[in-house]
């Protein structure tokens, strides 16, 4: 985040176009909490409860490769017998599956695989393809040129796999089939040399995201993948890829931010290959959070101290002024409620409406992220400001929540918290906030969410949804759609 000077604030045109829409969302936002606790008490709306993602029923196992999975029938150039090439070939195998029913019956297109597959160590023996050599590119990719797909089974492929388990293997090269499907679509896609880079990128993610929803159903040979730690590896891998925090959009290589990337994925899980291949940059440029630091924010990342926490108070307390409620006051004591429900680093504490925090923790969670040391597992552990900030935001609300009546643990408490921390990330984007969202910060956000122990959809109790696909969905949903929906859609 940045700190602005109120009135010295630049204002551009994707400020401008929130602007508005935020600005009505505080207005209405006292009414809203108020149709949530209509439905909660007086039994005049029905409560929806986290049951599903996307239709489909909440699953707890082991996902991965199966035990039973047949030998795949296919000819790699240069694959060994270690693990990463096994999940790799499999991964390829599986993914011609789907698309040799998903072309014919999505767009009447005649599937055809992939003319060459080539597995690589990027440290060791040089070997190439049409696109050149291998010696030292950590990378998975399409090449167009000959038609092939490569990926590096020396670092990248190990690397996402201790991190992420080997589903991140699974997703980067569903991901990469992608762009070979877009040549195989045609004018179906709309892909053509001057198609930005940015779109074909959310469109291969989209398609993974389609390829994900026909395993999670149980169709495929080859994986199983459960709808809760399963998609969070899935969506998890897809934000370790993600651009440098700064990159635009307009970036001749930019693939995305997390938030983007994770959002093509879903649009693809939910609604299909046909939606993916109908975006263009019209129908993305709405929504895409990838832009460069403004000129006087070179890093996005402030020191998580008691200046910025009281800057961050001010912040929270402006943003949900329409509801009309007293506020909850921050205090830095421990993070724990005596007495009360405690989830350290930050904790509501009703009985004081108090949001206590342990502000070294918090600290410690917000240390900046090193893009480039995550991939190594070297970085420093810290998820950036914003995750910690976050924190704080989720347990602000509950107390908001708690002002107008809503319930604090039912099941969907903790998705209708990260709704409204999206809500609030929305107004600190906007001109004439002194706290400011920077470049990066909602990636930071992403990743705090899909920690195992995040608070950011969590109940008061420290709860937090079942699911990681819900969660990032419900805190974008509040973002790009204000707090209105936090009520309809989450009880």
């Amino acid at each position: 985040m940045r700190i602005d000077d109120i009135g010295k604030v630049r204002c551009d045109k994707r400020d401008e176009h929130r602007g508005g829409r935020v600005r009505r969302t505080l207005v209405a936002l006292s009414g809203v909490l108020a149709l949530a606790l209509t439905g909660c008490g007086g039994g005049t709306a029905a409560l929806t409860i986290e049951s599903d993602v996307a239709g489909l029923p909440i699953t707890h196992f082991d996902s991965g490769l199966k035990r039973d999975a047949p030998d795949p029938d296919l000819n790699v150039t240069n694959v060994s017998d270690d693990e990463a090439d096994r999940i790799a070939v499999a991964t390829i195998a599986d993914v011609e599956d789907y698309w040799s029913d998903a072309l014919p019956s999505g767009f009447g297109v005649t599937f055809r695989p992939v003319k060459s597959l080539l597995s690589y160590d990027s440290g060791g023996a040089n070997q190439k393809n049409g696109c050149g050599d291998t010696k030292g590119n950590v990378n998975a990719f399409y090449c167009s040129t000959d038609d092939s797909i490569a990926w590096d089974r020396g670092a990248l492929l190990p690397t996402m796999m201790d991190k992420f388990g080997p589903l991140s293997v699974v997703t980067v090269l569903a991901h990469e089939f992608g762009h070979a499907v877009q040549y195989r679509l045609g004018d179906q896609a709309g892909i053509t040399r001057n198609t930005p880079t940015i779109v074909k990128e959310q469109q291969a993610d989209c398609f993974a995201g389609g390829y994900y929803r026909w395993v999670a159903e149980g169709r495929s040979k080859y994986f199983a993948v459960s709808t809760s730690d399963g998609l969070n590896s899935a969506l998890s891998s897809l934000f370790l890829v993600r651009d440098d925090a700064g990159t635009s959009a307009t970036d001749r290589a930019a693939h995305g931010t997390g938030f983007d990337r994770t959002y093509a994925f879903q649009i693809g899980f939910e609604r299909g290959p046909k939606k993916c291949a109908a975006m263009t940059m019209d129908s993305i440029r709405p929504r895409l959070t990838e832009r460069p630091f403004d000129a006087d924010d070179r890093d996005g990342d402030l020191r998580v101290d008691r200046e910025a926490i009281t800057l961050l108070g001010a912040s929270l307390d402006r943003a949900f002024a329409g509801a009309k409620v007293p506020s909850p006051r921050i205090t830095d004591d421990g993070g724990s409620c005596p007495g009360g429900a405690s989830t350290p680093p930050a904790s509501y504490c009703a009985d004081g409406n108090t949001v206590s925090i342990d502000l070294a923790a918090l600290a410690a969670l917000g240390r900046p992220v090193d893009q480039r040391s995550e991939l190594s597992g070297s970085g420093s552990g810290g998820h950036g400001d914003f995750a910690a900030f976050a924190e704080v935001a989720s347990r602000y609300a509950l107390g908001i929540q708690k002002g107008v009546g809503a319930s604090l643990d039912n099941p969907n408490a903790g998705l209708r918290t990260a709704c409204l921390v999206g809500a609030w990330a929305a107004v600190a984007a906007q001109p004439g906030q002194q706290l400011r969202l920077s470049a990066g910060d909602l990636d930071e956000a992403i990743s705090d969410l899909l920690r195992p122990d995040s608070l950011v959809a969590a109940d008061v109790h420290g709860k937090p949804a079942a699911s990681g696909f819900n969660r990032v969905e419900a805190m974008r949903t509040g973002y790009l759609q204000g707090s209105q929906p936090c009520s309809q859609r989450y009880g």
